[in-house]
């Protein structure tokens, strides 16, 4: 999957639907806080079925996160679609890019472990 396969596929995904939620605004100087609200902002990509996407999917997205060539607006929106899909793919593909999460994207890459983590238990 290329940068521009998965903007099609998000945008094809968020046609059928997208989960209902509330979202709002965080500003702080705080890092952490300011990563939060960032993180809470992100959700917003959530498609209907997004827990249900094929475990290949996931793995090519769990790769995509991965290159240097891919923007950081993209691997935003695959850390949250990561982050909320019950899979061991989506465990393991957010576990290695934490090892070495790109710059900006710290506190995204740690919720999003977590939240997936929660998802797994």
């Amino acid at each position: 999957m290329t940068e521009k396969e998965f903007w099609g596929f998000l945008k094809k995904s968020l046609a059928k639907g997208r989960v209902p939620q509330v979202s709002g605004y965080v500003d702080s100087d705080d890092r952490l806080i300011h990563g939060a609200g960032q993180y809470f902002g992100g959700h917003s990509v959530l498609f209907d079925g997004h827990d249900n996407l094929a475990a290949d999917v996931i793995m090519e997205m769990g790769d995509l996160i991965l290159g240097y060539e891919i923007t950081l607006r993209a691997k935003e929106a695959i850390l949250m679609i990561l982050a909320h899909h019950p899979s061991k793919e989506a465990l393991q593909a957010l576990t290695r890019y934490n090892k070495n999460p790109d710059r900006g994207l710290e506190y995204t890459a740690r919720f999003a472990l977590e939240e997936c983590e929660w998802w797994n238990e």
